[in-house]
């Protein structure tokens, strides 16, 4: 069986499964599981003991892995592998110079992400002096349904992956304020798509206040969100609106002309 001109799904064939598991055991790792036994990369990628086994080894030899009392963890050489992504892609290139701009004449930090299934990724970000966020940063990455630029590209999905997303969903209460309400919520979805913007006040994280737009291309389809993010200390919710979505709306005009 052969895959139609507009079917984007592969044929198994075409696919390299070695790939597709080594690439596995290094999501294995995260903040949480910094160090994993082989046993504990084996259970978390759903590959047998001894693959798991071969795959580390591998990732070990090539210098992405470091092995150490029966415990391996990740290497400085896998930040190679997403500053390709920043090195080559358009967007954080394109994106950087107009957060400056913004950033610094706001006096604030404002970051770019995408949607990446259910997680918000950022992919470029300027902090103009002031540390609001260790999330601020590129390649971090956060829910989606908690962030003002994650809630915002939720926003402008089709409605039936918006739907599908809100079933899926087990949103977490983070904070006091983080919305885990799926009907509240979806609400606060559509009153993103519907003004324009959204703004999420403290729900990732305490004293963390977050406006952000969607990035259009040429086409008119959105490819990603902008957001300045700002103290809570510093400028109270009813006025991050008024202070910060003019220029945010600014840069959105001029990065819709070069995307």
């Amino acid at each position: 069986m052969q895959a139609s001109e507009d079917d984007d799904t592969p044929l198994a064939r075409d696919l390299v499964g070695g790939l597709e598991k080594g690439l596995k055991v290094i999501e294995a790792f995260d903040q949480e599981r910094s160090r994993l036994s082989i046993a504990e990369v084996a259970q978390a990628t759903g590959l047998t003991r001894a693959a798991a086994r071969r795959y580390l080894i591998t990732l070990t030899h090539l210098g992405y892995m470091r092995h150490e009392n029966k415990l391996f963890s990740l290497t400085p050489a896998v930040l190679r592998l997403g500053q390709s992504y920043l090195h080559s892609a358009r967007l954080p290139r394109i994106a950087q110079p107009a957060l400056y701009r913004l950033a610094y004449s706001l006096g604030e930090a404002a970051s770019v992400g995408v949607l990446d299934h259910d997680q918000l990724v950022c992919v470029a970000a300027v902090s103009a002096g002031r540390l609001v966020s260790a999330t601020l940063q590129p390649g971090t990455r956060v829910p989606a349904y908690c962030t003002a630029n994650g809630r915002m590209l939720l926003a402008f999905l089709p409605p039936a992956d918006i739907e599908r997303f809100l079933a899926q969903a087990v949103p977490e209460q983070i904070t006091q304020h983080t919305i885990v309400d799926k009907q509240r919520l979806a609400l606060e979805i559509a009153r993103a798509r519907a003004q324009g913007y959204a703004l999420v006040d403290q729900e990732l994280e305490l004293g963390l206040r977050t406006i952000a737009v969607p990035l259009r291309n040429f086409r008119g389809e959105v490819v990603a969100s902008m957001n300045v993010s700002v103290h809570a200390g510093r400028l109270p919710a009813e006025q991050l609106v008024e202070h910060c979505l003019p220029a945010l709306i600014k840069t959105q005009v001029e990065l819709g002309a070069m995307l």
